[in-house]
C-alpha cells in the first residue's frame, strides 16, 4: 500500500448533505429578465434556422445570464460540484423549443457530448415517446436510480414533467465518501483505486469490445484532485460479469460505497422548471422509485446534456479516467464531429502494450492524452 495516497480529501469538493441544511448558495433562481433573454435568443435560432449542432455563446446570446452560469461553472470545476438553477419556464413553450434553449444555455457552460445510440446530443429521460436508443441502460424507467456518475465531465438534466408523487433527488459527495472508506476500511482502498473494468451495455460498435477492456479507477488523485468513477450498473452489467465476475471482496466494497452514499447524501426537491448541474467525478447523483404512468402526457420527462469542459481539471491518467468509459459507438462526439463527419471515422485508440486498440480512448478531436 502506497501510505502517502490515502490521506484525506478536505476541499470544497469534501460535503455532506447536513451541511446543506440552511445553506441555499447551491440554488440559483431565474429572473423575468432572464427568461426574456432565453426566448430572444430562441426566436434567434428559429429565425436563422440554426441547427442545434450551430449553437454556441456566440449564436446563443445570454448577456443576463453571463454572471449566473460563470457562477455555476465555478462551482462545478472549483466548488462543491453541484448547483440547481430553478425556474426555467417549462410551460411556455413546446419540447422541440426547451431543447433549444436548454441546450443553447449549457453551451455556456461547456461543449456538448453525444450520449446514447441516436448520436443524440439531447437525450429525453423517460419511458415514454420520446425514449431515444441507449443500448441495455435503464435510463428513464420508475425504479430506483441509485447514487452514481454519469460519463462526461458534467451531467445536466432539466426537469420538463415531474412523476405524481413527486420522487426526491439525491446528491453525494465522492469525496467524502473515500474519507469515510478512510476511517473505516482503508483496506479496501486499493482494489478502488486498482478499479474495474466498465460494460459498454451494448451500444459499442463493430470491433470494439463489449467492455472497455481495462480497469477504470473508482479513486484516482493527480495534483490533489481526487477523481471518482463510480456506477455500480455499469460494474457489474452482464457483458463484464461473463468476463471477469465481481469478487466477494468488490461486492463488499461497492456495498460500502452505496451505504456511506445513502448516509451522508444530500436530498432536494426536483420539480419542473429545475435543472440539476453535476461535476461527475466529484458528485453522486440519484433519485427515488416513482410512481409509472401509462398515460403519455403524465410520464415523467426529463432533458439532459452531457457536457466537457476543455481543461476541466487535471488526471492521473485522462485517456482512463476521463475519456475511458463513454467514447463507443455514437457516444463521446462533439457538436463538430457530427457536423464534419469525423463521428463516422474510427476513433483513436492509444496501444501501449497494456491496453488493446480497440479498447482505450486516446483523444477526441478536442483533446489528447
Amino acid at each position: 500500500m502506497i501510505q502517502h495516497i490515502f490521506e484525506p480529501i478536505d476541499d470544497p469538493s469534501s460535503w455532506y448533505g447536513t451541511d446543506f441544511d440552511t445553506d441555499r448558495s447551491w440554488e440559483y433562481q431565474l429572473e423575468p429578465n432572464q427568461i426574456a433573454n432565453l426566448t430572444q435568443a430562441l426566436y434567434g435560432v428559429k429565425r436563422t434556422g440554426l441547427d442545434i449542432t450551430e449553437l454556441r455563446p456566440d449564436t446563443f446570446p445570454l448577456p443576463t445570464l453571463t454572471a449566473t452560469l460563470k457562477s455555476i461553472g465555478d462551482d462545478l470545476r472549483n466548488g462543491r460540484g453541484f448547483s440547481l438553477l430553478r425556474g426555467f419556464p417549462v410551460e411556455s413553450h413546446d419540447i422541440k423549443e426547451l431543447a433549444i434553449m436548454y441546450y443553447g444555455l449549457c453551451c455556456h457552460i461547456g461543449m456538448g457530448i453525444t450520449q446514447n445510440s441516436d448520436g443524440g446530443l439531447i437525450h429525453y429521460v423517460t419511458d415514454g415517446a420520446l425514449k431515444p436508443n441507449q443500448g441495455n441502460r435503464g435510463v428513464g424507467l420508475p425504479r430506483t436510480s441509485h447514487l452514481h456518475v454519469d460519463l462526461m465531465d458534467i451531467v445536466t438534466l432539466l426537469c420538463v414533467r415531474q412523476a405524481s408523487d413527486k420522487p426526491r433527488s439525491y446528491l453525494a459527495s465522492s469525496a467524502s465518501i473515500y474519507n469515510e472508506i478512510l476511517k473505516c476500511r482503508p483496506d479496501l482502498l486499493p482494489r478502488l483505486f486498482k478499479g474495474y473494468e466498465w460494460d459498454r451495455m451494448d451500444e459499442h460498435k463493430a470491433g470494439e469490445t463489449a467492455t472497455s477492456g481495462y480497469r477504470v479507477p473508482v479513486f484516482s488523485l493527480a495534483n490533489g484532485n481526487l477523481s471518482c468513477r463510480y456506477n455500480r450498473v455499469w460494474m457489474s452489467a452482464p457483458n463484464v460479469a461473463k468476463k471477469a465476475p465481481l469478487s466477494a471482496g468488490d461486492e463488499e466494497a461497492f456495498q460500502l460505497i452505496d451505504t456511506i452514499a445513502e448516509r451522508i447524501r444530500l436530498s432536494l426537491s426536483y420539480v419542473k422548471g429545475d435543472i440539476q448541474f453535476c461535476n461527475n467525478y466529484t458528485v453522486l447523483h440519484g433519485r427515488d422509485a416513482h410512481n409509472p404512468e401509462t398515460v403519455e402526457k403524465h410520464k415523467r420527462l426529463l432533458i439532459r446534456v452531457w457536457l466537457n469542459v476543455p481543461e476541466f481539471r487535471t488526471f492521473s491518467d485522462e485517456a482512463i479516467v476521463r475519456y475511458g468509459i463513454g467514447y463507443h459507438g455514437k457516444l463521446g462526439w462533439t457538436a463538430e464531429d457530427l457536423s464534419s463527419g469525423r463521428h463516422k471515422s474510427s476513433r483513436l485508440r492509444r496501444d501501449d502494450g497494456a491496453i488493446s486498440n480497440n479498447s482505450s480512448f486516446l483523444g477526441s478531436s478536442h483533446s489528447r492524452d
